[in-house]
């Protein structure tokens, strides 16, 4: 049965991730009456949030919880180099340089942090660690939310928005599957995430090899509210084809096998397609600067099949999968496991070992460990696969979330067609995230939009709510010719 409830907030927010709800605790930290709408129920709260571990966060020197000083201009360099810097770069540098606050303002709200891990990550001196991963996270911020004051719904899907002129007066919401709502606001924030879980989107973007990708979030970014807000004259940013996209076991489930899939023993072997072929430098750069490409990588290859190959001596190198690797006391019993041309994969095993040169192996640093005369070559981490037993993992493309998406200034008003700024709405975290990332990804910097922008957002939309709405804006747009505009 459907019925038409109309309750009126100051501020709405859209999702339940780490992006909604540091839009929800800032707007009511200032003042605002906050509703926040998470579509999913309770137990499967937080979108991709709950499934991270780490956040890449500048820090001009060493302290707790990292193990040396990580300058905002280091990370502004990896973040070119990774990306290539065709974003937005101003959006892009208030990520990268405001960053440095995100761990206070975490703590403030009751997240707490754990010693740096090492390993093949090389997160240690850049990322800091949550401590129960993102889960505990989420969780912390909810609790920090509720005890603000915000108000939150579950099971709360948004069907439909009601906008005009550009202005947002209201949103439909399909309550636990039953009966729709009609909520009012003054503000509203999106946070709901990309498209990854839709299936139909996938293939419209990428065609049939979509139906191999695996996703590795929440089942619930289905792309509705970025759909909306498109058919509402929204402006787009990016390319659907793009995303964060990495190589996850290919024995994971459909959705939400997390970050528990993701293998990161690429750097430490070899990759070869079904045809028993490598096809990309392993050891181009540390595994967070490139773990993000290699699932288009993979993507790429014919049935988006791949497979590592690794042995003994790299086995306790990295994090392992949560399904154990496929073992055999030879390469060809481990390629005959995976139903691979035994005689190919040995052939290319051999064919890398003859082209290692010696040198110094350490995986903390881009050794010295590299190939000669091969195509294509291993530039780092390059050591002979020769000692028994052997092991290797089929590889997926794993789909985080999609890079395509909204259009937003640097308060995290959404752009509509033809430059003009929406009057009311605005939007944090993986639905507008393809303003800063247009391709690539380095470790940890996803929740970091998500953070930065939801503040942004969250602050912007209060201060709309309570300072008069059009003035409001009037100010805005004075300010913002002021200084140049965006």
């Amino acid at each position: 049965m459907n019925q038409e409830n109309t309750t009126d907030y100051d501020v709405l927010v859209i999702g339940g991730g780490n992006a909604a709800l540091s839009a929800a605790i800032t707007a009511r930290e200032q003042g605002a009456s906050v509703l926040l709408l998470e579509c999913a129920p309770k137990h499967f709260r937080g979108g991709n949030s709950r499934h991270t571990r780490n956040m890449r966060l500048a820090h001009e020197t060493q302290f707790e919880p990292y193990t040396g000083a990580y300058p905002a201009e280091e990370m502004w360099n990896n973040y070119i180099k990774a990306t290539g810097g065709a974003a937005n770069l101003d959006l892009a540098k208030m990520v990268i340089y405001d960053s440095a606050s995100v761990l206070d303002w975490m703590k403030d709200h009751g997240v707490r942090f754990q010693p740096a891990i090492t390993g093949t990550l090389h997160l240690s001196r850049t990322n800091a660690w949550f401590m129960g991963g993102g889960k505990a996270m989420i969780n912390a911020l909810y609790r920090s939310a509720e005890k603000l004051g915000v108000h939150i719904r579950y099971n709360a899907e948004v069907v439909g928005l009601d906008v005009q002129d550009g202005h947002f007066r209201s949103a439909s919401v399909l309550m636990d599957g039953r009966t729709t709502e009609k909520i009012a606001a003054k503000a509203v924030v999106v946070a709901a995430g990309g498209f990854q879980s839709n299936p139909e989107w996938l293939r419209k973007a990428w065609g049939p090899v979509a139906d191999n990708f695996l996703i590795r979030g929440t089942p619930y970014d289905t792309g509705t509210l970025l759909k909306i807000l498109l058919d509402l004259g929204a402006e787009p940013i990016g390319d659907p084809t793009q995303a964060h996209m990495v190589p996850i076991d290919a024995r994971s489930p459909k959705f939400d096998g997390g970050i528990v899939t993701r293998l990161d023993c690429v750097t430490l072997g070899i990759v070869v397609n079904k045809y028993g072929e490598r096809f990309y430098d392993e050891g181009e750069d540390f595994w967070p600067m490139r773990y993000a490409i290699w699932g288009r990588l993979v993507a790429q290859q014919e049935d988006q099949i791949s497979y590592v190959f690794i042995d003994s001596k790299t086995l306790d190198k990295f994090m392992p999968s949560v399904f154990p690797p496929i073992e055999g006391h030879s390469i060809a019993e481990v390629a005959e496991q995976f139903g691979l041309p035994v005689d190919k994969v040995k052939a290319t095993v051999a064919a890398y070992n003859q082209a290692v040169q010696p040198g110094k192996f350490d995986h903390t640093i881009q050794d010295d460990c590299k190939t000669s005369g091969l195509t294509p070559p291993k530039t780092h981490w390059a050591l002979r696969i020769d000692e028994p037993p052997f092991y290797g993992y089929p590889l997926r493309p794993g789909l985080t979330f999609t890079y395509f998406g909204l259009t937003v200034d640097k308060r995290g008003t959404v752009m509509m067609k033809g430059g003009k700024p929406a009057g009311n709405i605005y939007a944090a975290g993986e639905i507008m995230a393809g303003n800063i990332l247009p391709k690539g990804y380095i470790g940890g910097v996803g929740l970091v939009i998500g953070n930065i922008f939801g503040r942004a957002a969250g602050a912007e939309a209060a201060g709309f709510a309570k300072n008069g709405g059009a003035q409001h804006r009037n100010s805005i747009v004075k300010e913002g010719r002021n200084n140049g505009g965006e």
